[in-house]
């Protein structure tokens, strides 16, 4: 294999030999994919063993992998001072043959983002991620960047955004990745998020709508509305409604909603049945900061579904999800009593990147 003798490699593994036609690729996340140039397809199969694998370890010593204009990885070798599209890597991959999931049930509550994405390229792509400085929302556009998807955390806090695209690029610096503000406590910031955006003149594949609070004390945003209301699910709803032309362009497109199963345990009805709007955006008096949380992410829920129906024939699909049970972020900031039993419960819960494959 001349190819592989040129990355300074032998061939020696006979049964590994491929077929005339075919070539070996690796995806960026580390998974060996096998091109046929004959009938142009792909495969995750090798085509004579039926084996999948994944190389293993680092690149050797000298070797630096880069990506070029079209998105295409390569790979240089700074000490011969030369350049291939060949893994030097690919001499040493190992089987990876895992029990096939069912029809079923694809994944579990131990599969990660980055297991979801596995072998996909989202070069081309642009996400939009709010609340990206930390927990799922941080994993959620990490693993978009690492996957080559443009990302743009959408946060309030600037500082903490910038310090969540440096931790990024330290993963991978040709990473496109970039922070934007965005305070969802305030309309006009929503606002002005959408226009700075729309100016960009690019498309928007996916939206992740991940920000929320949690456990506050009642107040107000400058807009008149009661706090947890208006983060989790009014400034979001607002955000769609200003980008909705953006995404119809982009399709396929696709809105993820990050709502929670604590919409279970509550209503926004009144006795008679009707919407109460007084429990939406509640007084001081009739205020509880558990309800208030349940309540945004029952709207949360109810607006994803209306948002599908509504856009699923322009090809812009919408998905609510529950990412899991009392999981360790920071949402429980607000209160000690709150921080307390997010401790006490953390052994039983998921990670970060266990949370996030539910938005990836």
């Amino acid at each position: 294999m001349a190819a592989l003798r040129y990355a300074g490699l032998d061939d020696t593994d006979s049964e590994d030999e491929l077929p005339p036609g075919w070539e070996q690729r690796t995806t960026k996340d580390g998974w060996v994919y096998y091109a046929n140039h004959t009938e142009e397809k792909t495969q995750w199969e090798h085509p004579k063993t039926g084996k999948r694998k994944r190389i293993a370890g680092d690149l050797p010593y000298g070797w630096e992998q880069e990506t070029d204009e079209n998105g295409q990885m390569f790979f240089v070798d700074h000490i011969n001072k030369r350049t291939t599209y060949l893994d030097p890597r690919l001499a040493f991959t190992v089987d990876d043959n895992p029990t096939k999931p069912t029809t079923r049930q694809r994944y579990d509550s131990s599969t990660t983002a980055m297991e979801i994405l596995q072998g996909r390229d989202f070069s081309g792509k642009v996400v939009v991620v709010t609340g990206a400085n930390s927990g799922i929302g941080f994993e959620t556009a990490k693993t978009f960047a690492l996957h080559g998807a443009h990302v743009i955390l959408a946060c309030r806090n600037m500082t903490r955004a910038n310090e969540a695209v440096s931790r990024i690029l330290g993963e991978w610096h040709k990473a496109k990745v970039e922070a934007m503000t965005l305070d969802l406590a305030v309309l006009h910031s929503v606002q002005h998020f959408a226009q700075a955006f729309k100016a960009k003149n690019v498309s928007l594949h996916v939206l992740v709508c991940n920000a929320a609070v949690f456990a506050l004390p009642w107040s107000l945003t400058k807009d008149g509305l009661e706090t947890t209301f208006q983060v989790n699910h009014l400034g979001h709803f607002y955000l769609v409604q200003l980008l909705q032309d953006v995404l119809c362009r982009s399709a396929p497109a696709r809105v993820v909603v990050v709502s929670s199963e604590s919409h279970r345990f509550t209503d926004i009805n009144d006795s008679s049945g009707k919407l109460d709007f007084s429990r939406l955006s509640p007084s001081k008096n009739d205020y509880w900061a558990m309800l208030a949380y349940n309540r945004s992410k029952l709207c949360n829920i109810l607006f994803s579904s209306e948002l599908h129906r509504r856009l699923s024939p322009r090809g812009v699909t919408s998905n609510a999800v529950h990412p899991g049970n009392m999981m360790y972020s920071s949402l429980h900031r607000g209160w000690w009593v709150y921080t307390l039993l997010f401790t006490l419960a953390r052994p039983f819960t998921k990670s970060m990147q266990l949370e996030a494959w539910a938005a990836g």
